[in-house]
């Protein structure tokens, strides 16, 4: 298996033709800016989210079965030392990651081993908690990714692309979790929702659609699979929480949809797209329109901003499943917006 996935990530890298170079709107990628590598040591890199302090925390997906029965990292990543260091394993196979206004941990942990739900982290104390565990009575699927309004809800995604567990929920959905501990679905017409991201101005929910047809994708590498959605949606948020779907801003079809996504201060997207003929983190303004491009060797998996000075730092994301030819990356690049987070409490 794991030479197959090495040949895989080769023809990938071969297709990718990383000798171009960032283009667009300058005033969003700066000429001359370019991808630095951090860290190339995880097995598949994901979900970076920076803490209060400057590091990035990222997870690294082990895929059990090629990687002698683990079940995933989270490490941390310190740009004052330049070191990177585990930060917990296993993980519960964690994969998307972000901060609340309180500089908590949310994390949202998949299957194959993993907790098959969203937790929270004191950093100070190191203790977690399950803020999401089940869903009118049954586990969830494999939470995804996760994004957080103004008023601390959680908004996460639970597809599921792998694992041995059984699929007990009705549906590939969007969940809120509200600080009083309720849990609503309220997205069930994504597709097979994989990234979220809440606008600035709290009125959008930016939900990707990356169906590739399966639940097994390690299980079916020699047979072919029907691909649904690729696509990225924009979802009505009104103030109770719900969500009504609005439009396809990007329709990626026969291509694969993007993964991971976050915005700028003026609602500008960047989204980690995973279309092998065009791999890298795409910027679209709110509309859709397609404003610069940032090229990644192989196909990026999520995106996340620095704080502070350093807010313009657009952590990346990328390779993975199959090293040493193909290690999980962590990047990074300079860009022309700050990143959005939210406000303090």
């Amino acid at each position: 298996m794991m030479q197959r996935l090495a040949t895989i990530a080769l023809a990938l890298v071969a297709s990718a033709a990383f000798a171009q170079e960032p283009t667009g709107d300058p005033s969003i990628v700066p000429p001359g800016a370019k991808l630095e590598v951090l860290f190339d040591g995880a097995f598949f890199s994901e979900g970076p989210a920076v803490a209060f302090d400057g590091s990035v925390y990222f997870s690294d997906i082990t895929f059990s079965m090629e990687s002698g029965m683990q079940a995933g990292h989270i490490w941390r990543y310190d740009p004052k030392t330049g070191q990177t260091a585990i930060f917990r394993s296993p993980s519960g196979m964690s994969n998307g990651l972000k901060f609340d206004a309180m500089g908590r941990l949310i994390a949202a942990e998949g299957a194959d081993f993993g907790g098959q739900r969203v937790t929270r982290t004191d950093l100070t104390t190191g203790k977690a908690e399950i803020i999401a565990g089940l869903y009118e009575g049954r586990p969830f699927n494999a939470p995804n990714d996760i994004s957080i309004d103004e008023k601390g809800r959680i908004y996460f995604s639970d597809p599921r692309y792998l694992g041995h567990e059984p699929i007990d929920q009705p549906v590939m959905a969007v969940y809120r979790i509200d600080p009083n501990g309720t849990i609503e679905r309220i997205i069930t017409d994504a597709g097979k929702p994989n990234g979220v991201c809440v606008s600035p101005d709290q009125q959008s929910l930016y939900v990707v659609s990356n169906d590739n047809g399966n639940t097994g994708i390690f299980q079916l590498l020699d047979m072919p699979a029907h691909k649904g959605r690729m696509a990225l949606l924009a979802y009505d948020l009104h103030p109770d929480g719900t969500a009504t779907f609005r439009e396809v801003l990007f329709d990626y079809y026969p291509e694969d949809g993007p993964d991971g996504l976050v915005v700028d201060v003026e609602g500008n997207l960047y989204v980690a797209v995973r279309d092998v003929t065009r791999p890298g983190i795409v910027v679209y303004s709110p509309s859709g329109e397609e404003l610069a491009y940032i090229p990644t060797p192989v196909v990026p998996t999520n995106v996340a901003f620095g704080r502070g000075e350093e807010s313009k730092t657009l952590y990346v994301t990328y390779g993975g499943g199959a090293p040493p030819e193909n290690p999980g990356i962590l990047a990074k690049i300079t860009v022309g917006k700050d990143g959005y987070h939210l406000p303090a409490p």
